[in-house]
C-alpha cells in the first residue's frame, strides 16, 4: 500500500511571516541599492559615460528656458543609445498637456517629470495620455526646509512613482544648490529622489541622511557632473566623465555603509 503525504507538512503557516532584513537584500531590485539619474544631458558621449558608469536613468529637459534644453526629436536620438533598462525620463515645466504627449511619441519608453506647478490632477491626467510612470518634484526651501510639509506634497501626490526632492531657487530646478536635508521629516509615504546641489562630495552624506526617511531612496544629479567652465562655473549640459564616474562610486560607498 503506498503512503499517503502528511497534509501538515504542506499546510502553509498561520502566523505572520518576517520580512528579510534589508541587508540581506542589499543588492539590484532592492531598495538597499541607491538609484541614479543623471540630468540635462545633451551629447552622446555623455551619455555613453553615464552608462559606462552604470547609471539607472537619464534625464532630458524639455524646458525651453533651460541651457541644458533639448527637442523632443533630439531626446529620442539620445535616448536609443541606451541599453535595457536604463530608462529615458523626460522633464516638463508647466508644459500644456497636448505638448508633453507629442513629446513622450517620440521615445517608446521612458518615464515623467514634472518640475514645476503642476497639479495632481493635472500631472495624473497627462501622464495617463501618455501611458508613462511619472515623478514630481516638491521645490524645499533653502532655509526653511522644515515648513515646507512633505508628507501632505507626498499624498498628494501619491499617483507618482517618486518625490523629487530639489532645492527651491529662483525659476525652476534647483540651480545647483543644497537645502538641509535634516530638516526633512523623518518618515514619508513615498518614494524619494534627492536632488539639489548634489555632487561626488556630498551624496554619500545625503543618502546617509534621507534614505531613512523615505520607503526607498534614489539620486539625482545635473550640474555636480558638469564639465567645469572659465572660473570653475559648470558648463551646463556638458559633463565631464571623471566627475561622472566620482559621483557612481561616491553613490556606492554610501550603499556599502549602509549595506
Amino acid at each position: 500500500m503506498t503512503a499517503q503525504p502528511d497534509p501538515d507538512k504542506f499546510r502553509p503557516p498561520t502566523g505572520p511571516v518576517q520580512a528579510p532584513r534589508t541587508k540581506e537584500l542589499a543588492g539590484p531590485g532592492s531598495p538597499g541599492r541607491t538609484r541614479i539619474k543623471i540630468c540635462g544631458l545633451t551629447r552622446e558621449q555623455d551619455v555613453d559615460a553615464a552608462v559606462a558608469a552604470g547609471v539607472d536613468a537619464i534625464g532630458f529637459v524639455m524646458y525651453d528656458k533651460s541651457p541644458r534644453q533639448v527637442t523632443p526629436r533630439r531626446a529620442a536620438e539620445l535616448a536609443r543609445r541606451l541599453p535595457p533598462f536604463v530608462t529615458p525620463v523626460l522633464l516638463f515645466v508647466n508644459e500644456e498637456a497636448s505638448k508633453i504627449v507629442a513629446a513622450s511619441d517620440h521615445l517608446t519608453l521612458g518615464m515623467l517629470q514634472f518640475h514645476g506647478d503642476e497639479s495632481p490632477s493635472q500631472c495624473a491626467a497627462a501622464a495617463q495620455a501618455c501611458h508613462r510612470p511619472w515623478l514630481r518634484a516638491a521645490r524645499i526651501p533653502l532655509h526653511e526646509a522644515a515648513r515646507f510639509d512633505l508628507v501632505k506634497f507626498a499624498a498628494d501626490y501619491s499617483q507618482a512613482q517618486a518625490i523629487l526632492l530639489d532645492a527651491h531657487v529662483e525659476g525652476f530646478g534647483g540651480g545647483g544648490k543644497t537645502f538641509n536635508w535634516s530638516l526633512l521629516p523623518p518618515s514619508v509615504n513615498a518614494h524619494l529622489v534627492l536632488s539639489g546641489g548634489l555632487t561626488s562630495a556630498n551624496v554619500t552624506e545625503g543618502i546617509l541622511q534621507v534614505r531613512p526617511r523615505g520607503l526607498s531612496l534614489a539620486v539625482d544629479v545635473s550640474s555636480g557632473v558638469e564639465a567645469d567652465g572659465p572660473g570653475g562655473t559648470p558648463l551646463k549640459g556638458i559633463k565631464d566623465p571623471v566627475k561622472i564616474h566620482q559621483f557612481v562610486a561616491a553613490v556606492r560607498a554610501a550603499d556599502r555603509h549602509l549595506a
